[in-house]
């Protein structure tokens, strides 16, 4: 039986005085720096500030498959932002990401730095600087960015809708975890319908597009994310089982996996990453 609610919107909105759940402490209406703190800069080309999110991840893959390829101008220096603790709203974080969101990226390779923010256009910036998991054209190139902009798109479906009421809301209500269930077993119908007649997400070769949706999507049916496998019967899915497998065993994802970690088993926790001796 459906929840009863006597809850009626007011005609304006205003903010409670805590909203609940993991994350009341740092959700607000409004954006800008709410501190003046300055990022600490490296001496490497590539300036990361993350967290070992799904979203975070995406990017620490992506920069190890590229130095594991041979790229050495792919030298980074990772540092970890606590978005629990509210870092994201430093002002030095705002100036490089003014939407106050992990991961965003400082390109210092140039006569000039670039600020780089939403995980999918880091992964796009780096493809292109290096020519690497990336098509350069035609049919495979679109393909790519199909599933990259998939996963952008429906990612917050999951996150924001499923696990957040699944696993971080202050109460257990029935009608938001059936909606983002349905939703998130859709989804990996639909990943599972195209990994059935695929190696990779976007065709045979690995390309950005399996680096976006692997922690999200791998994470799910690999028991990773929300403690939510058998909650959402996650063995239905044998191709995105099978791909999620080939995925976990890559030495660089093995690597990226633990860069900005701060959680989890303590022997899978690199909180900053300055050289690949940080990862041994």
């Amino acid at each position: 039986m459906a929840e009863q609610s006597t809850y009626v919107p007011p005609k304006v909105w205003t903010p409670p005085a805590s909203s609940g759940g993991t994350f009341a402490s740092i959700n607000r209406p409004v954006a800008g720096p709410t501190h003046d703190k300055e990022l600490p800069v490296g001496k490497h080309p590539f300036q990361l500030y993350s967290l070992a999110t799904p979203n975070g991840v995406k990017v620490t893959i992506m920069l190890e498959e590229l130095l594991a390829a041979g790229h050495t101008g792919a030298e980074y220096d990772a540092w970890l932002i606590r978005i629990n603790e509210g870092n994201q709203f430093s002002s030095g974080f705002v100036n490089v990401n003014p939407n106050s969101k992990i991961p965003a990226l400082l390109d210092q390779s140039g006569d000039k730095p670039v600020r780089v923010f939403e995980s999918g256009s880091i992964l796009v910036h780096l493809a292109d600087k290096f020519g690497a998991f990336l098509p350069k054209d035609g049919a495979a190139r679109a393909e790519t960015f199909n599933w990259l902009f998939w996963q952008m798109g429906s990612a917050p479906f999951v996150g924001g809708g499923f696990g957040h009421f699944y696993a971080y809301a202050p109460e257990k209500y029935q009608y938001p975890i059936d909606r983002y269930a349905m939703e998130t077993k859709r989804q990996l119908d639909v990943l599972d319908r195209q990994l059935a007649e695929h190696r990779y997400v976007a065709g045979d070769e690995y390309t950005i597009a399996d680096m976006a949706i692997w922690p999200w999507y791998g994470g799910l049916v690999l028991g990773q994310l929300y403690e939510a496998a058998e909650f959402l019967s996650v063995h239905e899915y044998k191709h995105v089982k099978r791909w999620a497998d080939e995925i976990a065993a890559r030495p660089a994802v093995i690597r990226g996996r633990k860069v900005n970690r701060s959680f989890g088993p303590e022997e899978d926790q690199v909180h900053e990453r300055h050289s690949a001796a940080d990862l041994d």
